[in-house]
């Protein structure tokens, strides 16, 4: 049972080991030694330094378990780093997009992998660990492409789990990239972030947020919080719906701006500011999850892109990809409402009707985290 945080329901992993990948001929990182550590400072994201330690207490859990089962597969795999990955408007079999998907899986076993160190204090996890970001931190460089950048949220996760522990040369590599990534993304948004008011910048500040705070760069920090106020300003309306959903006509779209957007308000909580409800006249995250919660607990349906505006909608449609029409599945707000109750208590109640509704749990990492840090949270 999770510590203030669904109880009693019963919360699985997030995310699986999929589909097969190419093969690399590196020795799996499962066989590496433990890194020598650098012994850095801790700044982090998402999970404060003082919460690793409660991991440990839900290491018996079914999700710990889940955690430490998708971990270990990785153990005997190799990374698959790429300099840029692309999936951002394409369809399978389009230009890298098969290759990158593949190649993502990475960055699932990245967030395992710590997760997992942390749960059992196995020094095999944490080399792996430092084997994968290693790699990718070596080859990697920022796009500044928002969509396919997304999921990097999940390597500041697993540095958070895992940093002053990992070798020199993988930190000095890290950091490097957060202060990048932070730079890059807020330079964006101060230049042109009234002119792209979409789920795109709702992504750029994510990882603008995000990044500024690993960077532990009070500067950056300070011009991340002013980009974010900005773009929950113009993205979200006085009745809190999105402007995404007006030019998509999908729910799809406003999960899509709100998740990150979250994501970016709970790292600034972490570190003692509370940019929830922050907001005049309406335009603050709250009030979008407000929006959304009748259509999350069941008592509100939609069709999904009828009127959308965008034909690559209907592309993807035709390419068989699913969501991108028929009615919107509640399932696709559980990770949603569980940010918002980690944000907000007032929401547990509607996140817990949107998970036994929709018969699907938070991703994993949601689980642990409001086992460690939900009291300091809600």
């Amino acid at each position: 049972m999770v510590r203030g945080f669904w109880l009693g329901l019963t919360l699985v992993m997030g995310f699986t080991a999929g589909s097969a990948r190419p093969t690399r001929a590196e020795a799996p990182c499962g066989q590496q030694l433990p890194p020598t550590v650098s012994g850095h400072g801790a700044s982090w994201a998402i999970f404060p330094p003082e919460s690793l330690a409660g991991l440990k207490a839900q290491a018996e859990t079914e999700t710990g378990r889940s955690v430490v089962r998708m971990a270990t597969t990785f153990l005997s795999e190799t990374p698959h780093p790429m300099a840029r990955i692309h999936t951002e408007g394409t369809l399978p079999h389009h230009g890298i997009r098969d290759e990158s998907v593949a190649a993502e899986k990475d960055w699932d076993g990245m967030l395992a992998l710590g997760l997992a160190y942390r749960l059992t204090g196995d020094k095999k996890y944490l080399a792996a660990e430092d084997c994968y970001l290693g790699a990718w931190t070596a080859v990697y460089r920022v796009s500044l492409n928002p969509i396919d950048e997304t999921n990097l949220d999940k390597w500041m996760l697993a540095y958070d789990l895992t940093r002053g522990n990992l070798s020199p040369k993988t930190e000095e590599q890290t950091a490097a990239l957060w202060k990048a990534m932070a730079a890059g993304y807020i330079d964006w948004m101060e230049k042109n972030g009234q002119k792209d008011t979409g789920n795109w910048s709702s992504h750029r500040v994510k990882l603008a947020v995000m990044a500024a705070y690993e960077a532990g760069d009070p500067a950056l920090e300070a011009r991340a919080a002013a980009v974010f106020r900005e773009q929950v300003k113009r993205n979200i309306r006085p009745d809190g719906s999105v402007e995404d959903f007006y030019k998509r006509d999908a729910l799809h779209y406003v999960v899509y701006d709100l998740d990150p957007l979250q994501m970016a308000a709970l790292s600034a909580k972490v570190h003692g500011e509370s940019w929830f409800h922050e907001g005049a006249g309406g335009r603050n995250i709250a009030h979008g999850v407000d929006w959304l919660v009748p259509y999350a607990v069941g008592q509100t349906k939609h069709m999904e892109f009828v009127h959308s505006t965008v034909a690559f909608d209907a592309a993807r449609d035709k390419a068989g990809e699913k969501g991108y029409s028929g009615e919107w599945d509640p399932a696709a707000g559980v990770q949603t409402l569980t940010l918002a109750a980690l944000l907000d208590p007032q929401y547990a109640s509607a996140a817990r009707q949107c998970v036994e509704h929709s018969g699907h749990n938070p991703q994993a990492w949601l689980t642990l985290f409001g086992a460690v840090v939900g009291g300091s949270v809600q």
